[in-house]
């Protein structure tokens, strides 16, 4: 999508995504690129937040857990929706002790408190997509899915984009309890599913209308990530293999979507935005420790090929 081709949609204010995980973040949406899974459970693409002038940016609200800034989530979140060139409204809904290779601990933050930080969002913002993480334990999958449900009598056409992240790519767990129960009433509520192959066989059948299974977990010198609509597989891409292993790059994907859908977006040109600024993004991922790389989520176009990170400072 050009930022001509969106100008008069995006002339008052930027779309906002609402966000519920570990450390929430909604956005707001102009311009990205696309997304891919590399050789881990990661996607990637470039995303050009040139030509947004409005007022306010399209708000996504997202729902990730609170984490350090070794972590994904929000930490993932907020700047993947940023670079989208749409604003996130981040809700925390539940606490990690983590670094940039391991989840030590999780802890839910109270049911009340998902839906209080929710309501002053919703009650002051337009929320143009919603991206949910780890809800962190059933109670709070119940409140979310009531508060899509509210949010949906005023916008039937909201998207909501779903990434189940049953475990950490260590094999941690992200949830009190039964991780599939937590996510259970989410999926049909979803306007989209963002597993990855081990999550998507874990679940079973596609009860959402639409899925994109990525391929980062898998062998071979591509990754191909694969979209599903009403059980129909409607789409492949096939990105070249990053070597190594990247932290929050399923966040990145997922929040990099959100955005591109509440700048309005075709599900098709968000997808491929979505995937082609993940893959650039673990591509020019930056070491913090040993271990798993953070992907390097401030991207900038140089021209139509190249992609350059922004500075760090």
């Amino acid at each position: 999508m050009t930022a001509s081709g969106r100008a008069s949609h995006r002339a008052s204010h930027r779309a906002a995504v609402i966000g519920l995980a570990t450390g929430s973040a909604s956005v707001t949406a102009p311009g990205t690129a696309s997304h891919s899974a590399p050789g881990t459970a990661s996607h990637g693409a470039s995303h050009s937040a040139a030509g947004i002038s409005p007022a306010w940016r399209r708000r996504c609200w997202s729902s990730p857990a609170s984490i350090p800034a070794a972590a994904p989530a929000s930490a993932a979140d907020i700047p993947a929706i940023a670079a989208q060139g749409a604003h996130a409204l981040p809700v925390a809904t539940a606490l990690t002790v983590q670094d940039n290779n391991r989840v030590h601990a999780v802890r839910p933050v109270e049911t009340e408190f998902v839906l209080h930080q929710a309501q002053a969002l919703i009650d002051t913002c337009a929320i143009r997509a919603v991206k949910i993480g780890i809800p962190g334990n059933r109670a709070n999958a119940l409140a979310i899915a009531g508060l899509l449900r509210s949010l949906r009598k005023r916008d039937p056409k909201l998207p909501v984009v779903l990434d189940p992240v049953l475990a950490s790519g260590h094999g941690d767990a992200l949830a009190s309890g039964d991780p599939l129960d937590a996510v259970a009433e989410l999926l049909a509520l979803a306007t989209i599913v963002l597993p990855n192959e081990p999550e998507a066989c874990a679940i079973g059948a596609f009860p959402g209308a639409q899925w994109l299974v990525t391929g980062g977990h898998g062998d071979g010198q591509f990754v191909t990530n694969r979209w599903y609509a009403n059980g129909q597989l409607e789409q492949r891409w096939r990105w070249p293999r990053l070597p190594g292993a990247y932290h929050g790059s399923g966040c990145t994907l997922a929040a990099a979507l959100a955005a591109r859908l509440a700048l309005g977006e075709s599900m098709f040109e968000a997808l491929g935005a979505a995937q082609s600024y993940c893959h650039e993004a673990l591509a020019q991922a930056f070491a913090i420790a040993p271990g798993q790389r953070i992907p390097r989520r401030f991207l900038q176009r140089t021209g139509q090929d190249g992609v350059q990170a922004l500075p760090t400072t």
